[in-house]
């Protein structure tokens, strides 16, 4: 299912800043390796999401592609995308915006994955594929919510296809594959119950959300809601000249952050900031730097500083703090200064 423009503004969203920082940030960077977004019910989670349609840039693709192809990237071409183009057929280009795919939490793995349909394949000795997910999903963003409750193997299938950007299935020695790389975004109470620590991990940040405490923000949230609910396309025209703004912020963003520099010593505080919070392995470092990267590309930077890696660390550190039975997770902010100032 894809969300429709209709949705909330994301420029309308009162407070939230931290999560809505998260999304943009994927959505400059893909690479930064998605966001889960963790909280109590009716803390505007999907809310948040699916308004990202609002806001999401065009890209190219290859028209009549069942995989939108990237033109500009021929390694990550369908097989179809790639005979054509080694047939000599002209392929035409066509441009749209990223899309919200949501997973259903019913899904059975053969609807995300597709199908191969194996009597086509006796018949005729051609291979016949029917899409799920995965396809529509690529150089997409895959929202799942209520994340953790799905099934570890499902889940599993989801964060390979996101981290390999293909997705390969095989039924009776019969396989295909086709592009597959997505932003995945999950959403999940943890009231409901946690995600394992070894899933947790492969989300490049994570975000913890609470409902407001301030009567004035509680109030503004009510009387958005009222009047979107009232009449959608005037409450949408009316966040319109902001949403246009954000959009066009995003847009420079991601034409320029791979020209923001990394410098030596902004990489080596990275790495001091994961050493200290005991971090395993070196996903966290790297995640830390491209969010880093992002985030300064979003505000206008040529180069990353000590802010970026302030505003990014929590999201990157979050999830992958390790904490004691019954301990809340999340990052101690006065330990992070204390950590800036001494490297």
């Amino acid at each position: 299912m894809i969300s429709k423009k209709r949705s909330f503004p994301f420029t309308a969203i009162v407070d939230q800043d931290e999560m809505k920082r998260a999304l943009i940030l994927n959505i400059i960077d893909p690479d930064v390796g998605g966001v889960l977004i963790r909280g109590e019910k009716g803390t505007a989670k999907s809310t948040a999401v699916r308004s990202l349609a609002h806001v999401l840039p065009e890209i190219e693709y290859v028209k009549g592609c069942r995989f939108r192809c990237d033109p500009a990237h021929p390694e990550m071409l369908c097989s179809e995308c790639m005979s054509a183009r080694e047939a000599g057929v002209v392929q035409e280009i066509e441009r749209g915006p990223i899309r919200v795919v949501e997973l259903p939490l019913s899904a059975t793995e053969d609807r995300i994955a597709g199908t191969l349909d194996l009597e086509h394949v006796l018949q005729t000795g051609k291979k016949r594929f029917e899409p799920g997910v995965l396809a529509q999903a690529n150089r997409n963003i895959l929202y799942v919510d209520e994340v953790n409750l799905l099934e570890d193997h499902i889940v599993d299938l989801l964060l390979d296809s996101a981290a390999m950007g293909v997705n390969y299935v095989e039924r009776e020695g019969v396989s295909f594959s086709h592009p597959s790389k997505f932003i995945l975004i999950g959403s999940m109470n943890p009231e409901e119950g946690e995600l394992r620590p070894q899933l947790l991990d492969r989300f490049g940040l994570c975000v913890d959300i609470v409902g407001d405490k301030y009567v004035s923000s509680r109030a503004e949230v009510v009387m958005r809601r009222l009047e979107y609910d009232s009449d959608p396309d005037a409450f949408i025209e009316k966040f319109r000249p902001e949403t246009e703004i954000l959009c066009e912020k995003i847009a420079i963003a991601r034409d320029r952050f791979k020209d923001v520099e990394i410098s030596q010593n902004m990489v080596e505080v990275a790495s001091n900031i994961a050493i200290y919070f005991k971090m395993e392995g070196h996903r966290a470092d790297i995640t830390m730097v491209r969010a880093a990267r992002a985030n300064a590309a979003f505000e206008g930077k040529d180069s990353i500083d000590r802010d970026d890696l302030r505003t990014v660390a929590p999201m990157v550190l979050t999830h992958r703090i390790k904490k004691k039975p019954f301990e809340k997770s999340g990052l101690d902010r006065e330990e992070l200064e204390e950590c800036l100032r001494m490297y």
